[in-house]
């Protein structure tokens, strides 16, 4: 199963740490342990435009972000919050 992500939690630096959509609201350790079961999880569609968000790997830690199109509305940064 498939969620839309309709928003995103942001901490105050601007990362994310949750994701929300119509009825449900997710945690980032709950969104990544989602996504390393299932990577087609959660879908960003915006403006007709749709990407999976994805599992990145930095300084030794797990980050959400959305899969490269160069669309930036799609951006989880770029999404309303939660």
């Amino acid at each position: 199963m498939t969620l839309q992500v309709r928003g995103s939690d942001k901490d105050r630096d601007g990362d994310i740490i949750g994701l929300c959509g119509v009825g449900w609201r997710h945690t980032k350790a709950q969104a990544v342990s989602n996504i390393k079961l299932n990577p087609a999880a959660y879908l960003v569609s915006v403006g007709g435009r749709s990407v999976y968000v994805k599992v990145g790997r930095r300084n030794g830690g797990d980050y959400l972000t959305t899969a490269a199109d160069s669309y930036s509305p799609n951006n989880l940064d770029n999404m309303p919050d939660c």
